[in-house]
């Protein structure tokens, strides 16, 4: 488990038992986040691990992490709470034969008991902080981002009907972004900060013997360069780390241990890396061949 004394370096041993290979400078800033109670922002392309980021650190922490996928017209409804309107109208059609008046049943139904809370709300009514993973931000529309400004500004949520809920316990908050529109000022202001690139050759071989530990190191070692050098073809859609664990799973099924003995073979694992029409036709079996004989 991470204590609150344990070093970058100590984070990055928690989190690699995990299977998350993280670099010094994402180790500091995930360490700077916990040690100063900020949010943090992932921004990258999609397919570095961003995500995993989150998922790797309440594994480590041995904490709930709470998702929020962000998608165009989220609203605070679906990402910070709701009344549950079934039970309300049940609870006033049981009322109306009791000697209430409007106020006293109004009081009751909204109460907690009658509160659903979504991901947001839920993150910070733990005994335990958890890991807060609001997803793809970027994908939200600029008015949700004013949704997250209390929130991550003061960690409580203002509920008309019951007034102010702070935060029992601080979570470790996780934002990521692909980039695909601008964040606002505000919202960046709030969060610490830190780029996430694509692994260069050793540490997405070591990404991927940690995460299959049973392939052949020699094996490893080529999907990384292979896929190294795949990334840098004119594609759609860059291949990311998820793809590249999944044809090394796919070569070791096959009972593959060299790129460059079966080019047809191999070139029709490709699927694997390639996810468009366009990506496949750009990636024809001689330019694999080029790619396996660099890797090998």
């Amino acid at each position: 488990m991470t204590g609150p004394d344990r070093s970058p370096d100590q984070l990055k041993q928690d989190l690699a038992r995990t299977g998350y290979i993280v670099d010094d400078g994402l180790a500091m800033a995930v360490r700077l986040s916990i040690d100063l109670e900020r949010p943090l922002l992932l921004e990258g392309e999609a397919g570095v691990g961003k995500t995993e980021v989150a998922r790797a650190l309440a594994t480590a922490l041995d904490t709930q992490l709470i998702r929020l996928q962000c998608y165009e017209g989220l609203d605070a409804n679906a990402a910070i709470y709701e009344w549950n309107y079934q039970r309300q109208l049940l609870a006033i059609k049981t009322h109306e034969h009791d000697d209430l008046d409007a106020a006293d049943v109004e009081n009751q139904i909204f109460s907690e008991r009658y509160l659903l809370r979504r991901p947001l709300l839920a993150a910070i009514s733990q005994e335990r902080s958890p890991v807060l993973l609001i997803d793809e931000i970027d994908r939200a529309d600029e008015e949700f981002e004013a949704y997250l400004l209390e929130i991550l500004s003061d960690f409580q949520v203002t509920i008309p009907e019951l007034g102010t809920i702070a935060a029992t316990s601080v979570p470790h908050v996780i934002l990521t972004s692909n980039g695909t529109r601008a964040l606002s000022d505000a919202l960046r202001r709030r969060c610490l900060f830190s780029y996430v690139e694509f692994p260069d050759v050793e540490r997405e071989t070591e990404i991927i013997r940690a995460r299959l530990p049973g392939i052949d190191a020699g094996l490893a070692a080529q999907v990384s360069r292979f896929v190294q050098g795949l990334r840098k073809e004119d594609l759609e859609k860059v291949p990311g780390i998820a793809e590249t664990l999944d044809w090394c799973a796919a070569l070791t099924g096959l009972g593959v241990r060299d790129l460059d003995t079966d080019s047809a073979a191999l070139h029709q694992t490709l699927i694997c890396l390639l996810k468009t029409e366009a990506d496949q036709k750009a990636v024809p079996p001689e330019i694999a061949a080029r790619l396996a004989g660099k890797a090998a």
